[in-house]
């Protein structure tokens, strides 16, 4: 385990640790008292998307908040053929790796888009450490993919062109990156007002490294494959610990699926609401993200 000294504003008083799990190094950061919160992001983000609401967190909970594999500053691994080093498995074993490393044997968990089906597959495959699970905006992958519709792709389209084979969508995304990201992430009701100027440079930063651009593709692929495998194989086996499901009414959940219809498939205790924000909703909403997880995880 090693600390790094921080130089930003972003998380005050939270240490910055690279922790070495089974199959890479993750980035993280972690601060406060208290039992333990496990915060995960999204596409094409990283840990710094949790910097409204954590030090807020961090009164109540020990928060760690971390960069998945691939994404930010932790290891890239490299990939298979059948994409299993960026299964939401292997994501979800670093993980646990993570948390068991800094001596959380179990703890609260939340996860936002990608990071909610890493939060998902971790609360599946090591049900016994996660004590209750909430997730920003996202409904089962393998339930989206069978319920695609033609607004639903045209929508999420990111989904389909991430997926072709390498490297067609690395060398696309790779001449002009910046532009990539302010495209994908500006396109919602909100644009790019959710973002403070600290974060969207740090977003950037990394994901200017074209291995992030590999990695992240590397996500999605594995999600439209070995990840729906994965979930065929749990059968009629539902998720036992609570899940908290937040979507945005101004979002693509809201209009093209049922999320707790979908997630009820997936986990015996489900409840949860829209909130009035769109896709980013612990950047555009922070305060009212941080009063849900106070409430559920208290």
């Amino acid at each position: 385990m090693i600390e790094h000294v921080v130089t930003d504003r972003l998380f005050p008083g939270f240490r910055m640790l690279d922790v070495a799990t089974s199959g890479t190094t993750i980035r993280l950061r972690t601060g406060g008292s208290g039992p333990a919160l496990l915060l995960l992001h999204g596409y094409p983000q990283t840990h710094v998307l949790w910097h409204k609401i954590a030090p807020r967190l961090a009164e109540r909970f020990t928060v760690v908040v971390a960069d998945l594999r691939g994404y930010g500053d932790s290891g890239k691994p490299a990939t298979t053929s059948d994409h299993a080093p960026y299964s939401k498995r292997a994501m979800a074993l670093d993980m646990a790796e993570v948390m068991t490393a800094l001596g959380h044997e179990r703890f609260f968990l939340a996860g936002h888009d990608r990071g909610g089906r890493v939060a998902h597959r971790l609360a599946a495959d090591h049900a016994d450490r996660v004590k209750k699970l909430a997730v920003l905006d996202i409904a089962p992958t393998r339930e989206m993919y069978a319920g695609t519709t033609d607004a639903f792709a045209r929508a999420y389209w990111h989904w389909f062109f991430l997926i072709t084979p390498a490297p067609f969508p690395e060398r696309m995304i790779g001449a002009d990156p910046d532009a990539y990201w302010l495209k994908k992430c500006g396109s919602g009701s909100a644009g790019l007002s959710p973002f403070s100027p600290e974060a969207l440079a740090e977003y950037l930063r990394c994901f200017r490294d074209p291995a992030v651009i590999h990695a992240s593709c590397e996500d999605y692929r594995a999600a439209a494959a070995i990840d729906i495998a994965h979930d065929d194989a749990d059968g009629d086996r539902k998720l036992a610990c609570p899940l908290r499901v937040l979507w945005g009414q101004k979002g693509v959940i809201e209009s093209c699926f049922d999320a707790l219809a979908l997630w009820r498939r997936r986990a015996a205790d489900v409840s949860g609401r829209a909130l009035p924000g769109g896709h980013y909703l612990a950047e555009e909403l922070p305060d009212a993200v941080a009063e849900e997880f106070e409430a559920f995880f208290t």
